[in-house]
Order: C-alpha cells, then sequence, then structure tokens
C-alpha cells in the first residue's frame, strides 16, 4: 500500500513499507502465558491498519540487559536487513512498546543508530519516534525512564531477597533436587522436601560423607540407578560437575545465605537432607582430592573391581569383557605391564566364587551372635557416659566460639585496615557456621536415643547375612559389605586366591575363623568376661 511517511510534517511522495515485528519477553517464566502471542497479535493490527505488509517475526527471552549481541532477536534483525539491503525494500520495525526496544538507553541509542544507517524506520505502538531535535530529545529521555525502571524493580527485588534470606528462607529461584517451594504462612515461599527425590539425595549426602561411596563417580552410578532421579545425558546418564555440584550445596546442610550480597550463610528454616556434621565431613573429602570421571564399565558386572589387589605388585585388578568368536566373557586381571601377572585374565566366575567362599569363611554362626549381645550392651552402657562427657564439652566449646566473635567484633570496631576488616568477617563467618553445626550435634546428643533392642537387631541382620546381601548383586550393597567386612584391600593370587585377608573386627571376633577368635582373646579383648565368651 502506498501512503505518506506519518513521521514527516511536510508532503512526501508516496513510500510502501515492509514491516518487521519484534517481540521480546524478559523472563522464560512468561512463555507459560501468551505474552509472545499478544504481542505479535497488537503489532500485525498496527501493521494492518497502515498497509503494512509483514515479512518477519522475530522472537526473544532474554533479559533486555544483556549486550546487542546477547540478544539474538536482534542479531537475526540485522542480519535479515543486511540480505536485503539491495531488494529496494522500505522497512520499518515493529515493537510492542518502546520498553522492548532495550532497557539500557546505551543500547537503545546504540541499536536506533545500527537501524537509522540501515535507512530503518522504527514504530512502537504506544509512541511514534520522530527524527527532529525535540523527537530524539522525548525518545532519549524514555529510554533512560526504561532504565531507570529496570534498575529500581533489580534493586527492589534484591533488598526483598536479602530480607528474605535475614529471616532464613532460600530465594533461588529454582528449588535444588530434593525440594520443592510452597506458600509460607506469612507470605512468600519456603522450600519443603520433595519426596522421593529428597530421600534419594539424603543417602546419597550421607553415603558419600560416611565412606559408603569411596568417590563421586561411585556416587554418580548411585544416583543413575535411582529412576525417580532427573537424568542429563543420553542412556540416563549424569554430569559428574551436577553431582559435585549438589555436594557442595550449602543448602542440603540447612544453611542459606548470599554472601556476595553481604548476607553471611545462616540457619534456614528449611528441614535440611544432611547433618551440618556430615556434610563438613563431605567438604573435607572433596577439598582432599580430585574427583574422577565416572566409569561406565564400573558396573554390578565387577563387583570386585578396585578392592582387590594383584599379589605380585599390589595394584588393583582391573576388569573388563571380551569378546569370543561367539560370545563375550567377563575377566578380571592386572594391566600393570612391569608386573609378572601382566594381561594373565581371571575369570569373573571363579574369582568372585571364591570371595564368596572367603565371606561365607568369616560369617558368625548363630551361637556367637549370643556374645556379640553381650558385647553390644556393654558398649551402649558406655556410649552413655561417653554422650553425657560430649555434651559437656560441646558447651564450652559453643561458649569458647561466642567469646572468639565478640572478640572479633571489637576488633572491627577499632580497625582502620579494610583487609583487616575482610579478615575478620570472614572468620566470623566461619564460626557462626562452627555454632550451627555444634548446636546440631548438641541437639542430636540431647534426642532421645533409637531402643537398645533395634539397634542390635539392625546390627545383627547384617552379621549374620552378608552372604546374603551380597547375593542380592544391588551394586551398593556389595560395596558396603566388602567395606565393612574387610577394612583393606584384598590380595588376590591366579594360584593360591585370596590371601591374607584383613577382616574387620566384629567378624574376626564371631566369625568361623577361629584363629582370629583366638588372637583376639590372647589380646586381652576379653579377659574381663571369660565365663561368657568361651
Amino acid at each position: 500500500m502506498k501512503q505518506l511517511e506519518p513521521n514527516s510534517n511536510h508532503a512526501a511522495s508516496p513510500v510502501s513499507w515492509t514491516a518487521l515485528i519484534c517481540c521480546r519477553i524478559s523472563d522464560k517464566k512468561q512463555l507459560k502465558g501468551s505474552g509472545l502471542d499478544s504481542q505479535e497479535h497488537r503489532c500485525r493490527e498496527h501493521a494492518d491498519i497502515h498497509g503494512y505488509p509483514v515479512e518477519a517475526v522475530f522472537t526473544e527471552t532474554v533479559s533486555g540487559g544483556k549486550s546487542l549481541l546477547d540478544r539474538p532477536d536482534i542479531v537475526q534483525l540485522l542480519a535479515h536487513l543486511d540480505r536485503n539491503k539491495n531488494s529496494g525494500k522500505n522497512y520499518v520495525v515493529i515493537f510492542d512498546d518502546h520498553k522492548r526496544f532495550a532497557r539500557e538507553a546505551e543500547y537503545h541509542l546504540i541499536l536506533r543508530r545500527l537501524l537509522r544507517e540501515r535507512g530503518v524506520r522504527v514504530e512502537f505502538l504506544n509512541f511514534r519516534p520522530e527524527e527532529s531535535p525535540e523527537g530524539k530529545f522525548m525518545e532519549l529521555m524514555l529510554a533512560g525512564q526504561a532504565q531507570l525502571e529496570r534498575e529500581q524493580n533489580a534493586r527492589q527485588s534484591k533488598q526483598k531477597s536479602i530480607a528474605r534470606l535475614e529471616l532464613g528462607y532460600a530465594v533461588q529461584s529454582i528449588p535444588p533436587i530434593g525440594y520443592r517451594y510452597v506458600q509460607a504462612r506469612g507470605g512468600g515461599k519456603e522450600l519443603v522436601r520433595d519426596e522421593p527425590l529428597a530421600s534419594i539425595v539424603t543417602e546419597a549426602l550421607n553415603g558419600f560423607a560416611t565412606g559408603r561411596f569411596s568417590s563421586e563417580a561411585e556416587l554418580t552410578r548411585f544416583l543413575e540407578s535411582q529412576p525417580e532421579f532427573p537424568k542429563d545425558l543420553p542412556g540416563g546418564g549424569i554430569r559428574q560437575y551436577k553431582v559435585v555440584r549438589m555436594l557442595r550445596k550449602k543448602l542440603y546442610a540447612g544453611y542459606v545465605g548470599m554472601p556476595k550480597w553481604g548476607v553471611p550463610y545462616r540457619e534456614g528454616v528449611h528441614e535440611p537432607l544432611v547433618s551440618k556434621a556430615n556434610f563438613a565431613r563431605i567438604q573435607d573429602r572433596l577439598d582432599g582430592r580430585v574427583y574422577a570421571a565416572a566409569r561406565k564399565d564400573l558396573h554390578h558386572d565387577f563387583p570386585l573391581r578396585g578392592a582387590v589387589d594383584c599379589v605380585s605388585c599390589g595394584v588393583p585388578l582391573t576388569a573388563a569383557w571380551s569378546t569370543g568368536k561367539t560370545k563375550r566373557h567377563p575377566y578380571y586381571r592386572c594391566r600393570t605391564k612391569s608386573c609378572d601377572q601382566y594381561g594373565k585374565s581371571i575369570r569373573k566366575e571363579v574369582i568372585e566364587d571364591q570371595f564368596v567362599e572367603l565371606l561365607s569363611s568369616v560369617q558368625p554362626n548363630g551361637k556367637l551372635l549370643g556374645i556379640a549381645q553381650m558385647m553390644f550392651e556393654d558398649y551402649w552402657a558406655m556410649q552413655k557416659d561417653i554422650a553425657a562427657s560430649k555434651l559437656s564439652a560441646l558447651r564450652k566449646q559453643l561458649s569458647a566460639y561466642e567469646k572468639q566473635i565478640e572478640a572479633l567484633v571489637d576488633k572491627i570496631v577499632t580497625a582502620t585496615n579494610p583487609r583487616i576488616e575482610k579478615a575478620c568477617e570472614d572468620r566470623i563467618q566461619g564460626l557462626e557456621e562452627d555454632k550451627c553445626v555444634v548446636r546440631e550435634q548438641m541437639e542430636q546428643l540431647s534426642k532421645p536415643r533409637t531402643p537398645k533392642r533395634d539397634l542390635f537387631e539392625l546390627a545383627v541382620q547384617f552379621l549374620a547375612s552378608p552372604c546374603y546381601l551380597w547375593k542380592t548383586d544391588r551394586l551398593d550393597l556389595q560395596r558396603l559389605v566388602l567395606k565393612l567386612a574387610f577394612p583393606a584391600h584384598l590380595s588376590y593370587c591366579r594360584e593360591g586366591g585370596f590371601l591374607e585377608p584383613q577382616i574387620s573386627l566384629p567378624f574376626s571376633v564371631l566369625g568361623k575363623n577361629k584363629a582370629f577368635r583366638e588372637k583376639w582373646c590372647r589380646e586381652g579383648e576379653l579377659n574381663s568376661r571369660p565365663h561368657h565368651y568361651q
């Protein structure tokens, strides 16, 4: 359609305009609504009213605070204009609102210049910019106003988030795995457990803290075996760095905070998924070693991998599937080139059957479990006295932390060096976290203890049936049996089988292996009650 250019106050020859529409939302949450569709509908109506045929529509879902090169719709728009610069078309770009154009005054001016250089006109549904000095000034004022509103909104949102953090509430937009948001009583949202993911995360974190999972790779395999846990790789895999981030997340230990906003970590109102003591153990483990990538061949196919050493070189045996003429065969083997056992294969069924025989030899018989009960009762009484002593020591430790914090606060008040202030603040933050751990330990010691009978029954179930747990073919239970029954790596010889295994104390005392029991008795461990332990 031919019409006069609307921005001109003088007569002009008819010009035919072709419309390009730009729609933008600043938050992907708005994709759930009809924001983009509504903008496009209004812009098309504007184009129809003025007789502009619409050639293309460009949409964007990133924040307006990004640079122009980070805005895909603007990059595509400029590329489209450059491709059609010799087409003879006169383009007009339509935006729903001037705030959709750019919410930074600097980027607004840059984009207007880039479009002006290409001979493109810009129209907003609520404002029509003019090329006169007054029109440019008015446009600059509106761009500045849009930037002011954005920065004010950001400041207000930050202030609200800081207030929520100081009250003990998490403020991250997406809750971590194991939690979900619900409406809090006083307004806002709070975190609550999201089952069954919460229980899976708790098992994972506690398992890593206690050594049930000896590496991040082993923990990753456990999470991959849980159908409910979200996966992010083809084939049901989980990226290793996500597992490490989960282990580092203080929110799981009940902490909330944002140091970059000046809000140190503090006790949150949400229920933690791991104790603060276990979380501290996790951090110690992570800081003391580099995690290895998860290996796909470390699966239930080879449960002894990493737990059995070659008798000649002392290096753990590796394991793999070998391809024969008609089928694949599983083998364990030594891969140390300087070893005389290098490359010599051990059939999976041979070494694992020998391990089951070893495990059967240390499995307690029924008569000796009565001895275990007497030992457990003595230990239970001793632990009650130890718990009372620990509680008293923790109270003194908590008081010492508070005195240290008071002294550091006095230093900050009188300090003139910013570095000293920062060091004192960091130390106070560390002491506050230590106080949270101590309080949690005191709370645990003050709670009613699990009935003695229940605990003993759990212990007996494991002591009486390690072979049953091993034969479940569950890798996590098999690894647990290995760690609890054999505290050190097993040494294996192709000709002689397992040699001189180091057996954990409960199994060495109560097992069928008489030599271990006699050795333990000779060392005086049972001398206090000889009439019971014969």
